[in-house]
């Protein structure tokens, strides 16, 4: 799997697309022994062979898993989410049908999902430093979040 994120070269666009993505186990179960973490493994690998999701790193926590993902531009983070779960669930329960009994039967993930994008290059406040540095000494602020009053002026 890749060890750092890529610029991605696509036709009409360049893009540094990156997901932390957190999954809990259906009812919190502690069900990722080291069988079923190798056939995630496995099975993220062949995600990225078949799609254009990256896995730059994976973690677990017992009762969930950690993903730090690369995608494009034209997925989106639902379809993310989506191919992820679906594929590792019926892989897992697949090659490991025991976790299909230990949680009576259903899914292996739980139906939410935490998500949150991450900047190759700095936070928040260092993207905002660097529109704001853009152009001096020519830069002029057009919109700032507080500044709401903007769009109720009318033009």
């Amino acid at each position: 799997m890749s060890p750092t994120s890529e610029y991605r070269h696509k036709s009409h666009n360049v893009s540094v697309l990156l997901y932390h993505i957190v999954y809990s186990t259906k009812y919190r179960r502690d069900v990722l022994s080291p069988k079923v973490v190798r056939i995630l493994l496995r099975t993220c690998k062949k995600i990225e062979e078949r799609y254009e999701i990256v896995f730059i790193e994976i973690g677990s926590d017992k009762d969930h898993i950690h993903f730090l993902v690369q995608s494009v531009p034209t997925y989106s983070v639902t379809k993310i989410v989506r191919t992820i779960k679906s594929i590792t669930a019926r892989e897992i329960f697949k090659h490991a049908p025991g976790v299909k009994r230990a949680l009576w039967g259903g899914e292996f993930w739980s139906d939410g999902y935490f998500v949150s994008t991450v900047g190759r290059h700095g936070s928040e406040h260092v993207i905002g430093n660097y529109v704001r540095n853009q152009g001096k000494p020519d830069y002029e602020k057009l919109y700032e979040n507080n500044q709401l009053d903007l769009f109720n002026g009318g033009y």
